[in-house]
């Protein structure tokens, strides 16, 4: 007596369903790998911080590198000057930077703030001391799906950079 073969003899797969196959298979390995790198952290904010020294400033930019709308987000802003400032002190931001944030407002708020075409100027009452520092309270609105580039810098009266640096802010979906 002759045993029975498999019940998959004769049984082919079309070639399309063996592609089918396949891409189901790299779907989820790419779904796989997005989960994981959310758990991991890897899609959250990134902080990054730019410094530069020029003319006896140094300005300490920390800021999100990588964000994602919604998502609380660090600008900070250090500025120091041996011997400290003059009456007043000026920030000068790319104007459309912060076109991406909602926002509670600087801290300490600035005494004037002008925005001409390209740039925002932030003007504060200087410090006590050699060390001005500001904080921007803010989020990545819900709705900014594009990042953005800015210089940031302290200014003179003239308006002239006397140091700055350049970030840019990436953002995830």
């Amino acid at each position: 007596m002759q045993l029975p073969g498999s019940t998959l003899d004769g049984v082919e797969t079309a070639a399309d369903e063996r592609s089918a196959l396949w891409g189901r298979r790299a779907f989820l390995c790419l779904l796989l790998a997005f989960v994981l790198a959310g758990a991991a952290g890897l899609l959250g904010v990134r902080s990054a911080t730019a410094t530069a020294e020029s003319d006896g400033y140094r300005l300490d930019v920390t800021y999100a590198r990588v964000a994602r709308a919604g998502l609380d987000v660090p600008w900070h802003v250090v500025v120091t000057h041996p011997g400290g400032f003059g009456k007043e002190v000026t920030i000068a931001v790319t104007g459309d930077y912060f076109d991406i944030y909602e926002t509670q407002g600087f801290t300490p708020d600035p005494s004037t703030g002008v925005r001409d075409g390209d740039t925002l100027y932030l003007t504060f009452d200087a410090p006590d001391g050699d060390v001005l520092t500001v904080d921007y309270d803010a989020y990545i609105q819900p709705s900014s799906q594009v990042g953005r580039d800015a210089t940031v810098a302290v200014v003179d009266a003239d308006l002239a950079a006397l140091v700055s640096v350049d970030i840019t802010t990436h953002l995830l979906p």
